[in-house]
């Protein structure tokens, strides 16, 4: 193969490295606001997910949403780190009578945190059937949802490519008695190449951003728990959902698989 300037250029854009020259990320000390870097794992090694950080949820109950896939343990054909990526992978094939099979990574009891900003920057699945999320779930040892809240920082779905969602649930708001808050915008080259998606977390609000670009604003309107249940520690989730409630809209396209969302890093701060 020859590789063109504009091979290496993209190259370097989309991974951030080349063959042998790759160096580690490191992590910014701080950023912009005021806000201290408290928790990252910028994926500098091989192998397994780290276990100090993250934990799997596992299962093929569909979570509520009718999905497809079971989420396997510690399973590499469903999450690893390789080349400074966390990979999470859905697999057309059949496992604890399921169709497929993915993963779904969890920083309950190793990341909680109330307030902050969460930033992850990654490049997302493709095609119909597939349904990544970065979202973050109350760390309450007893979670009744949608009461306890839950933080949608990215959402996409296969059958509608580009198009990211952000949103909160709550006992008042919340999609299954269709008043959740959400907002759209759109990346067209998502599943492509690498972007941010972060939510920044105040008393006040919720904000949500695509590489910086403001796109939706929740506010504490102080009216209560049931609005506002963003006060107590919360969790975050990294998982390929297949079909679904949502994601399955219009089908799975079996001919896809196997589909990764690739992790860059992950970045917590607090002020």
């Amino acid at each position: 193969m020859t590789y063109t300037s504009g091979f290496l250029t993209a190259l370097l854009f989309t991974t951030g490295c080349f063959f042998t020259a790759c160096q580690p990320k490191t992590a910014p000390s701080a950023t912009a606001k005021d806000w201290k870097l408290v928790w990252s794992d910028e994926f500098n090694y091989q192998g397994a997910p780290d276990t100090s950080k993250w934990s799997y949820n596992t299962g093929g109950h569909g979570f509520g949403n009718n999905e497809l896939q079971y989420y396997t343990l510690a399973r590499p054909e469903n999450a690893r780190v390789e080349n400074g990526h966390l990979i999470i992978e859905a697999r057309k094939e059949t496992w604890e009578n399921r169709a497929y099979t993915s993963a779904k990574l969890i920083t309950k009891g190793k990341g909680d945190w109330t307030y902050g900003k969460i930033t992850v920057k990654a490049r997302l699945p493709k095609g119909t059937g597939t349904w990544p999320a970065i979202w973050m779930l109350a760390s309450t040892p007893d979670l009744k949802w949608p009461d306890d809240g839950e933080i949608d920082i990215m959402e996409h779905v296969g059958y509608d490519e580009g198009k990211i969602h952000a949103s909160v649930h709550t006992k008042k708001y919340n999609h299954v008695i269709g008043t959740q808050k959400t907002a759209t915008t759109q990346v067209p080259d998502a599943t492509t190449a690498f972007h941010e998606y972060t939510i920044e977390w105040t008393p006040e609000q919720l904000t949500a951003f695509v590489d910086d670009k403001l796109y939706f604003t929740f506010n504490n309107d102080h009216s209560g728990k049931d609005a506002w249940p963003y006060d107590s520690p919360f969790y975050l989730i990294l998982n390929i959902a297949v079909g679904g409630n949502w994601g399955g809209q219009k089908g799975v396209d079996d001919s896809i698989f196997p589909q990764t969302m690739e992790v860059d890093y992950v970045r917590i701060y607090q002020k």
